[in-house]
């Protein structure tokens, strides 16, 4: 399982990297594998508010539809379209390809609540 050590992560299998006041979120390597070969993403829209802990938009998979939760709340200032021609990043390169949307951070302290990647990696071993 990838996990970069710069980036922080949610319970709910999301990455964060931070750029200064903004964010960039997606889904971890272990999600992925989890869900197998994604076939449609949805997204919100730029301009869009989103609640941390709150469904931001899915991921659809050959197994199921899974929702995508925000891990800090703040306005969505960029999407990544290019998740609507190849959903198939999300497997290949869920840490560089497949970013899903960038939030502008609304309340910061929400980001001291997110795990390490040592963290992360222990929570989905107890899974």
């Amino acid at each position: 399982m990838n996990l970069p050590e710069d980036l922080l992560y949610s319970e709910e299998h999301e990455w964060v990297k931070k750029e200064g006041d903004k964010v960039r979120i997606g889904i971890t390597d272990f999600a992925q594998s989890e869900l197998g070969d994604i076939v449609f993403v949805e997204l919100p829209e730029v301009g869009d508010e989103v609640e941390a802990d709150e469904p931001f938009g899915s991921v659809e998979s050959v197994k199921t539809v899974s929702e995508l939760y925000a891990p800090v709340s703040g306005k969505v200032v960029e999407i990544n379209e290019d998740l609507d021609d190849s959903p198939e990043y999300v497997n290949e390169s869920p840490y560089e390809s497949a970013w899903m949307i960038v939030v502008e951070v609304s309340d910061p302290a929400e980001l001291d609540e997110l795990l390490t990647a040592d963290e992360y990696a222990s929570f989905v071993q107890e899974d």
